[in-house]
């Protein structure tokens, strides 16, 4: 007798062996069988998008939040291609996502044929923005491609994966593999350093008297070798997307108040006689393209050998897993370094006038960092847009305790903040999730507010509103002359949006109405909305390179 099971239902039967609970997606013509199948399993969560756009982002802000797979599910074509923004961004973020899409029958793909949703060479768009792409070409190869393609996403460097399953093998028979419920992948162990490795790392740092540390997202699991660092008096930055490593409360790490338009960071990096980077590109966007000028004896530690000196030159590069080297670095240490006795507190002193100097040049929003974070559960996820107010406040200020509370766009994209955040809030459990937007940004993937809606999120939404594009207005200012053009926009009041979407909603026309106001949209378990009107309360002050350095000095060393 002809078996029932399909490979639609060994596709949805995975998922659920390898964890996962939630998918995000639209149902189409070439999903269908794939999403039958996951709906009779009644195991995960199909989480029904307004477009693939947000998908990809959600499945990305939901891998962040949760430490975990994100998934989303697209037809082919047209539908495939609406999710390569997101895939593009997972990629940015280094974010373990499955991307499942369908594909014309196997007869008929890449033949050019015109059939419904068949584009050119899908699998090469897919893969030129993915980590892979595969294709299952057959029923007797889909466990195969799948374990391939999730082992993919998941080791690092992570990344997003796609996979393609032609609409006709969805709904083939299959024999329903005997190990499923065994653990079907199998991640290779972190890639630990060599002996010498240590032996020369060690030897480097008991040679430095006032050391740094550099970490971003690859170092993600490393809280506790690098905590045991600082306390042996290591100074500690972090990328923008490594924050949260260590809390940002920790008096002896600056965070991402990492140099750039800071020049009494970059004067403290020449007083500093190693960096130690660990997982972290050191890209261009947060060094001013190199222009910051860090400690010339920089060692290196990537799991990726692509990154040996990619941005910065290095001294010493180790091509290992970043938390296995620095546990490996603090157990071979032991407990003492024999570092300049007056490094500890100038470092300390360097953090805090450099947030103070920092917070003087944000205008009427100097204090807004400070008072969402007084009105915020301490373990809130802060998912945000490309908006000015995170690339100043958002990234720098705003206390955050955990990576993964830190969800914002890596690759800078606009539009992508709301999905991240939505995605996020469905990682973590009900948790509150505050998700700030700019109103260009919010509008340009707007629908997706109904998907919290739908979903009952526990997500509190700010939109701070200056009637169009503040950033491209204090561009335009600094290389066009101050010609402005294009930086309107003409959109719908805030307000009503909220109405029609039976969301609770405030709006904030002070500074000092930010606090109160916020604390009553925090306080409504389930979808909330807070418009600040930026037009009553003032323009955001231009942050460099469109603006001046944060201060020459120090405050301290000014008075």
């Amino acid at each position: 007798m002809t078996s029932t099971y399909t490979v639609s239902d060994l596709i949805a039967e995975f998922l659920s062996a390898c964890g996962v609970s939630t998918v995000f997606g639209i149902a189409s013509v070439h999903n269908i069988p794939m999403l039958d199948s996951i709906s009779r399993g009644n195991a995960i969560r199909f989480v029904m998008t307004r477009g693939e756009l947000g998908a990809g982002h959600m499945a990305d802000g939901y891998a962040r939040a949760s430490g975990k797979l994100g998934v989303l599910l697209t037809s082919t074509g047209p539908a495939a291609a609406n999710a390569v923004t997101g895939l593009l961004e997972a990629r940015f973020a280094g974010s373990p996502v499955l991307h499942i899409t369908g594909q014309t029958s196997t007869k008929f793909v890449d033949r050019g044929m015109g059939n419904v949703h068949d584009v050119a060479d899908q699998l090469t768009m897919l893969r030129s923005v993915g980590k892979s792409a595969w294709r299952i070409r057959s029923p007797e190869s889909a466990l195969e491609t799948l374990v391939q393609a999730v082992t993919d996403a998941l080791t690092p460097p992570m990344g997003p994966v796609s996979i393609e399953v032609p609409i006709d093998i969805q709904r083939m028979p299959v024999d329903r593999p005997s190990n499923l419920n065994e653990g079907v992948i199998v991640l290779p162990a972190p890639k630990p350093p060599s002996d010498a490795d240590i032996d020369r790392l060690v030897e480097i740092i008991r040679a430095a008297k006032r050391p740094l540390l550099w970490l971003g997202r690859g170092a993600a699991n490393a809280t506790a070798p690098t905590t045991r660092l600082l306390d042996l008096g290591f100074g500690m930055v972090t990328s923008w997307s490594g924050r949260g490593v260590v809390s940002d409360s920790h008096p002896r790490n600056l965070g991402a108040l990492n140099g750039l338009g800071l020049p009494s960071v970059e004067e403290f990096y020449k007083t500093a006689d190693l960096l130690l980077v660990a997982g972290s590109r050191i890209r261009g966007h947060e060094t001013g393209d190199f222009s910051v000028v860090l400690p010339t004896n920089l060692v290196q530690i990537d799991i990726d050998p692509a990154a040996n000196g990619r941005t910065y030159p290095n001294t010493y590069f180790v091509c290992a897993d970043a938390e296995a080297t620095l546990a490996a670095i603090v157990q071979r240490l032991g407990g003492k370094l024999d570092l300049d006795p007056k490094f500890r507190e100038e470092f300390e002193n360097l953090k805090r006038d450099t947030r103070a100097a920092f917070k003087e040049t944000l205008g009427p929003y100097a204090g807004f960092a400070e008072t969402l974070r007084a009105v915020v559960p301490d373990d809130a996820v802060w998912a945000r847009d490309i908006t000015i107010n995170n690339s100043t406040w958002g990234n720098k200020l705003f206390k955050l305790d955990s990576l993964k509370q830190n969800i914002y766009p890596v690759g800078a994209g606009i539009g992508q903040g709301l999905s991240l955040g939505i995605g996020a809030a469905l990682g973590v459990d009900g948790r509150k999730t505050v998700i700030m937007n700019g109103d260009g940004g919010f509008y340009l993937n707007m629908m997706e507010l109904w998907t919290a809606v739908q979903e009952n999120l526990n997500v509190t939404m700010l939109v701070m509103n200056d009637r169009g594009y503040g950033v491209i207005r204090q561009i335009q200012d600094k290389v066009a002359d101050g010609r402005r053009r294009f930086d309107k926009l003409l959109g719908p009041e805030i307000e009503d949006v909220a109405h029609i979407a039976g969301i609770p909603f405030w709006r904030v026309t002070t500074a000092q109405e930010f606090g109160p106001q916020v604390a009553k949209a925090i306080a409504v378990n389930g979808p909330s909305l807070v418009e600040v009107d930026m037009t009553a309360i003032g323009d955001h002050p231009p942050y460099f390179p469109y603006g001046p350095k944060a201060a020459l000095k120090p405050l301290a060393a000014q008075s």
